[in-house]
Order: C-alpha cells, then sequence, then structure tokens
C-alpha cells in the first residue's frame, strides 16, 4: 500500500519547481533555481517548527541567505 499524504521533502520540492517555472520568461532561470536550491536545503528539518510546507521552504531559503557573504554575487540586484 503507498502513501496517502505527501512527504514534507515532496511537498518541498513542488513549491521549489514550482518557484523555477514561475520565473519571468525570457530571462535567465539562474535566480529562480538558486532560490528553489536555498529553499529545499533546510525544508525538511524547518518542517518541524512550522506548520506548512510553504513556510519551512522559505524559512529554508532565509536561513540559507543569511549565510552569504555580504555583497555576494548570488543574488541579482
Amino acid at each position: 500500500m503507498g502513501r496517502s499524504f505527501a512527504s514534507i521533502r515532496q511537498q518541498a520540492k513542488e513549491i521549489a519547481d514550482r518557484w523555477v517555472r514561475s520565473s519571468r520568461p525570457g530571462r535567465p532561470k539562474q535566480a529562480a533555481a538558486r532560490l528553489a536550491v536555498l529553499g529545499t536545503t533546510h525544508s525538511s528539518e524547518a518542517f518541524f517548527g512550522c506548520d506548512d510546507p510553504l513556510e519551512a521552504v522559505l524559512f529554508s531559503a532565509f536561513l540559507e541567505l543569511r549565510k552569504l557573504p555580504e555583497g555576494g554575487t548570488d543574488v541579482d540586484p
């Protein structure tokens, strides 16, 4: 018998994939892809303190953004 509900990692991956797909057409998807990676880094651990998968993905992305060096080139202005 299979799962009756999606796991946290599956839901976090779906959210990250949606972020990449929803980036502006014609522009490089690098920023959206980078944000998706940042969001899924700690999403499974963050879910223990969060109520829903989106909150966990955002919390994970914020943690990773905080780690970026000041003036880094990872984020497009």
